[in-house]
């Protein structure tokens, strides 16, 4: 994390479920704050808010709409993903996907609450992934 995202407050790590914010994953490490959560703030202008599981289908639904997540890119320390891993995704980007019929599976307990202003609660419902205790 910079400095500069150290500074800048981020909202409340509560989750759509009402609970606490869970980590999305700390392999490959996501989130806008690289913390391996959903988090977000202000200076997050993408709102990547929402813990996906990849699948192959989404991920090249993904490319082909300009936002390649398959393609390693080392010099901003990014190894590229593959079916199966988490990220956390920008809201609007899963509601085009959702649009399009191409959503990834959605972490629930992993998924910012402040998603919810741009999809429903029902329509990550549809999408759940069942969490491994």
């Amino acid at each position: 994390m910079t400095e500069l995202q150290q500074s800048i407050p981020i909202e409340p790590s509560v989750n759509v479920l009402g609970g606490p914010l869970h980590a999305c994953s700390l392999n490959p490490k996501t989130g806008f704050y690289r913390d391996g959560c959903c988090n977000t703030g202000p200076d997050d202008r993408g709102r990547h808010t929402v813990c996906i599981q990849c699948t192959a289908e989404f991920l090249l639904f993904s490319r082909a709409a300009g936002n390649d997540l398959i393609t390693p890119a080392p010099q901003y320390g990014f190894g590229g993903l593959a079916p199966g891993d988490r990220w956390c995704l920008c809201v609007s980007r899963w509601k085009e996907a959702l649009d399009a019929g191409k959503a990834p599976p959605v972490v629930l307990e992993a998924t910012h609450i402040s998603a919810l202003q741009t999809v429903t609660l029902e329509q990550l419902l549809e999408h759940a992934v069942a969490v491994a205790v």
